[in-house]
């Protein structure tokens, strides 16, 4: 099985909660090229890499379920980190991308945490949640 089908599965194989895990550490990894490309003066890489950051960043947000009270905050971090993304760009910014880099951090913690309990409260409760 190559690596695209093995990707290919594991995203169609995922959960809604998993999904989300992967945008956020697929962001993560766009993050850190774009500064290493920074870094290397490659402007055309960095700004490829910013802009799938900016990509994600935007699924998110779209896909946030606004039915609840914390979804309000949620949209407006994702809203300032896109645009914190965005100026990073144009000025070719590694503070920039370390603030939202940690900020994009606890957010994918705090799903893996969300992730783990649900999972350990599905499996205390017999598969019944």
């Amino acid at each position: 099985m190559s690596i695209q089908a093995y990707q290919n599965n594991a995203v169609n194989t995922a959960s809604p909660g998993e999904l989300t895990l992967m945008l956020y550490n697929g962001c993560l990894k766009f993050i850190h090229l774009a500064k290493t490309a920074i870094q290397n003066k490659d402007f055309e890489t960095k700004h490829t890499n910013l802009m799938k950051a900016q990509n994600i960043i935007t699924e998110l947000m779209v896909t946030l379920n606004m039915d609840y009270e914390i979804s309000k905050n949620m949209m407006a971090m994702y809203d300032y980190i896109k645009h914190r993304l965005i100026e990073a760009n144009m000025k070719n910014d590694i503070d920039i991308l370390n603030e939202v880099e940690g900020y994009v951090v606890e957010f994918r913690d705090t799903w893996k945490e969300v992730i783990r309990i649900t999972r350990q409260q599905k499996y205390a409760a017999g598969g019944q949640v």
